[in-house]
């Protein structure tokens, strides 16, 4: 059975090739189907042609960490949170300094 979603937003990105929000979905469905080497293409595709998509960063960064590349993850967190903070996006600021913290081994708690 194909999916439907995925069948749809590839037919979305044929009318609309450089829109970085179907981009994204689509990198997010791979993600999702575990088809791990097209997640990436997209997300890296946005990296390098929609840098100030700030979402990306905290995605791919979970998706370098599921694949063992934990200072590959580490630099997108620092260069998300960069642009988080130019666009003075405090949400997406917090969740990448979270996973940035976490993946650098700085998440502790206090006894």
């Amino acid at each position: 059975m194909q999916n439907t979603r995925l069948n749809k937003l590839l037919e979305f990105l044929d009318n609309d090739p450089n829109d970085s929000f179907i981009l994204y979905a689509l990198a997010t469905e791979y993600n999702s189907l575990n088809d791990i080497e097209k997640a990436f293409n997209y997300y890296l595709k946005l990296v390098n042609e929609h840098p100030n998509y700030v979402g990306t960063y905290y995605h791919l960064g979970k998706l370098y960490e599921k694949q063992g590349e934990k200072d590959k993850a580490i630099d997108i967190y620092q260069k998300g949170m960069l642009i988080a903070r130019s666009k003075r996006d405090m949400h997406a600021l917090s969740e990448l300094q979270g996973a940035y913290n976490t993946a650098a081994g700085l998440d502790y708690e206090d006894d």
